[in-house]
């Protein structure tokens, strides 16, 4: 556990609007805690689902998949066939060396993205129309962003529970 204060009160991130700090704040926020719950945790139960409930694997692969996503609509822009394949196959058991460790850092490599893309998003556009997904359901550029922060939040309070049932440090 951090000693630190949480990331919302160590003040503003430096080049993101201030409208988009609470994203900002969130995103930071879920990767350290990512990290730190992460460190040590056995690759062999990464994809264990407790009570049938999700793994944690599948937890570190969606988040990063839904950052990807979420900023890739924010940009006005449709999915490629790679980010379609990841979705299909989040949450499928693979083997990998190392892989809790290629997961926690694709994550914080994510993160490092979305940051970059709040830094470059003008206010001017933030209630601009935005389409999601194939069926187009309406929202707008802040709507997707205050939704990637909420809830990779909630997949990082899942992936701590999850991740303390199977593993207790």
């Amino acid at each position: 556990m951090s000693t630190q204060p949480e990331v919302w009160q160590r003040g503003p991130i430096a080049g993101v609007s201030p409208l988009l700090q609470p994203v900002a704040h969130a995103l930071l926020q879920a990767r350290e805690e990512v990290s730190a719950l992460m460190q040590g945790f056995p690759d062999t139960l990464l994809w264990e689902k407790p009570a049938g409930m999700a793994s944690p694997a599948f937890h570190l692969e969606h988040m990063t998949g839904v950052l990807d996503r979420l900023y890739t609509y924010a940009r006005g822009e449709a999915l490629n066939a790679d980010q379609l394949h990841y979705l299909a196959n989040e949450g499928k058991a693979y083997l990998d060396n190392d892989i809790r460790q290629k997961m926690v850092q694709a994550f914080g490599e994510q993160v490092d993205r979305a940051l970059e893309q709040l830094s470059k998003t003008d206010e001017a556009t933030l209630t601009h129309f935005r389409g999601l997904g194939r069926a187009q359901i309406p929202t707008t550029v802040i709507g997707l962003l205050f939704h990637s922060a909420e809830h990779i939040m909630r997949h990082t309070g899942q992936l701590l529970v999850t991740v303390k049932v199977l593993y207790e440090k």
